[in-house]
Formats: structure tokens, C-alpha cells, sequence
């Protein structure tokens, strides 16, 4: 079974009937991560089992095992993997030719394509779902906005769509978390809809470009140990969001590995950036970043990303410091 993001909302519900392994890909890590969210909910409460690529491929049998297993209490398992690509590929083969159909697993390969080794071992198969998503637009993420915000009882017209999209840098997570908030401030449910107009979406305080998340980034990603401690003092003062902050360092560490898997064998970055669109402010931090992290190095900075994703999520009274100490990591290997 395969999807897109253009009809993955209407393969979900089918999928979580049929499938028992669903695999999400793509250059719009953020897209993939909403969509496994989006199956999770649909599958119900759960007793989550979180792996990472590199816990896996220490142990090829383990996701087999665990999707075998009873959960002490007796409650529904649901296990959930993060990866940078074909690294869980034996894992994935055994937990296919295991005869016992097992928990659900929810992968989610953050640089992968649908050509990848284990996109393909699952993509004929009536039991596994292939989800591939693309670089986002503001056209098709605000159609996402509006079928998350129909979902919840909100109505919105397309230019309200396209600005939480704007808003939300085109990240299908912080597009859903402003439109859950939209939802809580309208009092709006699927059996009584309201209509959201721009004084609702001003006075959740949305977010926006004037809140300043990507210099942060582009200090870790560019290795500028320097200008490190002024932006970490500086997220403090404003009271950013970590995670915010942290969604937008795993887009751009996708854009990476997409535009790294375009470069030829020239390696003319500017040529490549020109060719692809990339807009003009993102540029010279861009190809900063891509000469930076490259092959092996790029693979562990995505590890790394999803490792602070799961370390923020389980911890959130001490994200901050935990973002802190992550992003220094993160600048160090970048200025080696």
C-alpha cells in the first residue's frame, strides 16, 4: 500500500484496518511525523515502545521480538521507530518474516525515499503502508491545515489556512498544534463547528517569523560556537519554545539531506541551491550547513535530532536545558 501527502488522509482509515507496518519518508520529515501521529490516534491508547535506528541495528531481532510481545497488564502495544534510512533494514526483515502478525509498528525515516531498501521490501505488501512526503508548499500544507482543522470542528477559508501554514514555517506539527489551540479557543468540536476568523488566530498568539527560532539554528547547524551562548541567552529572555525551536532544526537537517542527495559530482552547492529555489535569505546558511554535514556525519546529526525530539517529549519541565545542551553538542561537531 503506498500514499502521499496529497491522499494520505484518505488512505489513513483504510490503512489502520489493513496494515500492521506503516512507513513514513521523505524530505518533509515534519509531514511524516504528523502522519505517524495521525495513525497512532486512529489506532487508540496504546502502550508506546520507542526504538531509534541505531538501538536496531545493534539488534536486528529486537523490533520482531517487541512486536511479538504481551505487555505485562495485558494492553494494546504500539511501537514506534525512528531512523535515517535503510540502517533498520534486517530489522524490518525479520519483523516481516515473523509468522505471528504482531503490534503495530509506526517507522519514521527522516532523509529516507520511497526507493529505499525497506520502502521497497514493504511497498507491495498488503500489510504495510509506504507514506512518502514531499518537500511542502504552502498550497498543499495549508490543505493539511484545513483537513486538521475540519477534524476538530474549526472552519477556516483558504487564506487563514495559508497563514497558519506561513506561520508555522510550513511544519505540519506546529500547524496542528496551532490549530488544536484554535479549536480550544473557539470552543469547536466535530458536532458543533465554529468559524475561526483573524481576530480568533491573533489572540491565540500564533507563531511567526518576529519570534526569532531560526537564528538559533543556524548558529548550531553553521558551528558558530561564538555566537552560541548570546542566542541560547537570548531564547531564554524571550521565552521561546524548545520544541519549536527543535522542529525547525529537524526540518532543516531534512532540507540537508534532500539537497545532499541531489548534489552531483561536481558538488556545486550554489548551482544546486539556485537550481532548487531555495529562497535567497536561507541561502548562504544553507550551503554553509551542507558543507558541514555531509555522509555518515549528516546521518548522526539526524540521530541525534530524534534522540533530543524523544529526550524533549519524555522530559518537557527541563526542555530547555536539555535543548541547550543538545544544540552545543550539535555546534561542536559542526565546527569540527
Amino acid at each position: 500500500m503506498k500514499a502521499t501527502q496529497k491522499n494520505f488522509a484518505a488512505t489513513a482509515a483504510k490503512a489502520v484496518r489493513e496494515a500492521r507496518i506503516f512507513y513514513f519518508c521523505g524530505p518533509d520529515e515534519s509531514g511524516s511525523s504528523d502522519a505517524a501521529a495521525t495513525i497512532a490516534r486512529l489506532l487508540g491508547e496504546a502502550e508506546k515502545i520507542e526504538f531509534s535506528g541505531s538501538e536496531l541495528r545493534k539488534d536486528s531481532a529486537r523490533l520482531a521480538d517487541e512486536a511479538r510481545s504481551v505487555s505485562l497488564f495485558g494492553d494494546k502495544r504500539l511501537i514506534q521507530v525512528r531512523c535515517t534510512g535503510d540502517e533498520i533494514y534486517d530489522s524490518v526483515e525479520a519483523l516481516v518474516a515473523s509468522p505471528v502478525a504482531g503490534w503495530p509498528v509506526l517507522i519514521v525515516a527522516a532523509g529516507a525515499t520511497d526507493k529505499s531498501r525497506v520502502a521497497k521490501l514493504l511497498a507491495d505488501r498488503p500489510d504495510a503502508l509506504v507514506a512518502m512526503f514531499y518537500a511542502p508548499d504552502v498550497r498543499s500544507v495549508a490543505q493539511v491545515v484545513r483537513t486538521m482543522a475540519d477534524g476538530l470542528g474549526v472552519r477556516l477559508n483558504d487564506d487563514l489556512a495559508e497563514r497558519i501554514a506561513r506561520n508555522a514555517a510550513l511544519d505540519a506539527r506546529m500547524a496542528r498544534s496551532e490549530v488544536e489551540k484554535l479549536a480550544l479557543y473557539l470552543d469547536a468540536s466535530p458536532q458543533a463547528p465554529r468559524t475561526a476568523d483573524v481576530q480568533a488566530l491573533d489572540a491565540i498568539g500564533a507563531v511567526n517569523e518576529d519570534d526569532g527560532l531560526m537564528p538559533l539554528v543556524n548558529v548550531a547547524l553553521g558551528g558558530e560556537s561564538g555566537r552560541l551562548a548570546g542566542e541560547l541567552a537570548r531564547m531564554r529572555e524571550l521565552n521561546l519554545n524548545p520544541v519549536g525551536i527543535l522542529l525547525m532544526a529537524e526540518r532543516r537537517a531534512a532540507q540537508l539531506a534532500q539537497l545532499s542527495g541531489k548534489l552531483d559530482k561536481r558538488g556545486d552547492i550554489n548551482a544546486l541551491l539556485e537550481q532548487e529555489r531555495v529562497f535567497f535569505r536561507d541561502k548562504a546558511d544553507i550551503a554553509n550547513q551542507m558543507r558541514r554535514w555531509r555522509g555518515r556525519k549528516l546521518e548522526r546529526l539526524l540521530a541525534k535530532l530524534a534522540d533530543l525530539h524523544r529526550a524533549l517529549l519524555a522530559d518537557s519541565r527541563n526542555a530547555e536545558v536539555l535543548l541547550a545542551q543538545g544544540l552545543a553538542e550539535i555546534t561542536r561537531a559542526a565546527a569540527r
